[in-house]
């Protein structure tokens, strides 16, 4: 359910995905507000990753609708999406908090000649040029995040969002977790 009379910097609703045949998300509907950290908790095989490669179009086939700060995303190739600015950051793939973001991005090792350049990068993802001398830190970003650990989710979120079988079943503000603690033992077995 989405807020009335709010406009949310990503929305998704009645979002639904399949891998093949298989049928993984089942009208996921939420929405991430401008500076927030939302986190989608759950666990494995609950749809949270199946979610951000659905925003980002790296799925074989989505319905549902995605908006990006207004603009429609379903349609829309995973490159166009990634120049809108939005970007997907796996697991593992940490950075330096200690670094700006220029000195995070000339950390990777030329492996081959003609590797990816930083130029390259800024036509990949246009909004990393601006943000050159930013910190690598996580504050005055729009952020998703999967985790299936809410006690290290408590240490960043504003808000979560709970998946079970590809669909939201739950949602709450992060002061209302201690609330919460006994649901999200139920749901995600901790």
């Amino acid at each position: 359910m989405l807020s009335p009379g709010v406009a949310p910097f990503l929305a998704v609703e009645g979002l639904q995905a399949w891998y093949g045949e298989s049928h993984v998300l089942h009208g996921a509907t939420f929405e991430v507000l401008a500076g927030e950290v939302v986190t989608l908790l759950g666990r494995n095989g609950a749809g949270k990753t199946t979610t951000l490669k659905s925003i980002m179009g790296i799925v074989g086939q989505r319905t549902g609708s995605v908006r990006y700060e207004g603009r429609e995303l379903i349609g829309l190739t995973s490159d166009r999406i990634a120049r809108l600015g939005i970007a997907l950051c796996p697991e593992e793939r940490g950075i330096f908090a200690s670094l700006n973001v220029e000195e995070n991005l000339l950390l990777p090792p030329k492996v081959r000649p003609g590797g990816l350049e930083l130029d390259r990068i800024f036509e990949l993802f246009p909004n990393l040029q601006e943000r050159l001398s930013s910190q690598g830190t996580k504050q005055g970003f729009t952020i998703l995040l999967v985790e299936q650990n809410f006690r290290f989710a408590s240490t960043v979120a504003d808000r979560y969002y709970v998946m079970e079988n590809g669909r939201i079943i739950d949602r709450f503000a992060n002061a209302e977790l201690e609330a919460n603690l006994g649901k999200l033992h139920d749901y995600l077995g901790v």
